[in-house]
C-alpha cells in the first residue's frame, strides 16, 4: 500500500488542480527542483520554505518526505532535507535505465496499439511540431511549452503498453531526466535536429517498424547526456 501511495504522488501532473495543501506544496516544490530554482545539494529549511510556499511546517515536511520517494530530495538524519545532487554518473545510470524501460513500453505500444493509440500519437506529434517551429525562433520563451508537448509526445508513444510497473517507473525517470535537460537545454537545443529526431521516430512508429523505431528512440534519449558530456557540465 505504501509503494502504491508513493506512485500516486509521483504520477501527479503539475498541471492538475491540487486537492490538498500537501499536494500543492509537493507539486510546487517538485517543479522548483526540476527547474533548478532549488539547486542540487541546497539545504531545504522548513522554517524558510513554509512561508515561501504558504503552508504549515507539518505539511511541508510531508511534501518533502514524498519528494524523497521521488529521489528529488534526500533526507539527512538529524540534519533535515537537501535537494538531491546531480552527477555525470547519475545521468549515465538514469539514461541507461530510462532507455530500457521507455523502449520496452514503445515496443509494446507498436505491437498492441490500436487506432486510438495512433490518433494520440498523431495529435501529440502535430502539437509538438508546431511548437518546435516557434522554438527555433524564440527558445527561451517557448521552452516550457515545448517541454510539456515533448512529454505528451513521449507519453503518447508509450501509452499502449499494458505494463503498470513500466509506466510508473517511466514517469519517474522522465521527470528525473528533465532536471538534467534544464542544465543546458535552452542554450544547447538545436530545434531542427530535435524536430528531425521526432519526425523519424513518429514515422517509424506509424509504420510499426519496431527495430528502427526502438533504435531511433534510444538515440534520442541519449541527447541530454551527450550535450552534458560535450560541454563538461558535470563530473
Amino acid at each position: 500500500m505504501e509503494s502504491q501511495n508513493n506512485f500516486f504522488w509521483a504520477e501527479l501532473d503539475s498541471s492538475s488542480e491540487p486537492r490538498s495543501q500537501i499536494e500543492s506544496a509537493y507539486l510546487q516544490l517538485r517543479e522548483a527542483i526540476i527547474e533548478g530554482r532549488h539547486a542540487p545539494g541546497e539545504r531545504l529549511r522548513v522554517e524558510h520554505l513554509k512561508d515561501q510556499y504558504n503552508v504549515g511546517a507539518g505539511t511541508l515536511r510531508e511534501a518533502l518526505a514524498l519528494l524523497v520517494s521521488d529521489s528529488l530530495v534526500v533526507s539527512q538524519s538529524q540534519r533535515g532535507f537537501r535537494v538531491a545532487p546531480m552527477s555525470l554518473a547519475d545521468i549515465e545510470d538514469l539514461t541507461r535505465t530510462r532507455t530500457v524501460l521507455e523502449c520496452a513500453a514503445f515496443r509494446d505500444s507498436m505491437q498492441l496499439g490500436d487506432d486510438e493509440w495512433e490518433a494520440r500519437v498523431v495529435s501529440a506529434y502535430h502539437k509538438l511540431s508546431r511548437t518546435e517551429v516557434r522554438l527555433a525562433k524564440d527558445a527561451a520563451n517557448v521552452f516550457d511549452e515545448w517541454e510539456e508537448r515533448n512529454r505528451a509526445f513521449h507519453e503518447a508513444l508509450t501509452s499502449a503498453s499494458p505494463s503498470t510497473w513500466i509506466q510508473r517507473f517511466r514517469v519517474i525517470l522522465y521527470r528525473q531526466a528533465r532536471r538534467y535537460r534544464r542544465l543546458s537545454a535552452v542554450s544547447s537545443i538545436v530545434p531542427t535536429q530535435v524536430h528531425e529526431e521526432h519526425r523519424q521516430i513518429f514515422e517509424a512508429a506509424m509504420s510499426r517498424d519496431i527495430v528502427k523505431a526502438e533504435k531511433l528512440l534510444a538515440q534520442h534519449i541519449q541527447l541530454a547526456l551527450t550535450i552534458i558530456k560535450q560541454r563538461g557540465i558535470l563530473k
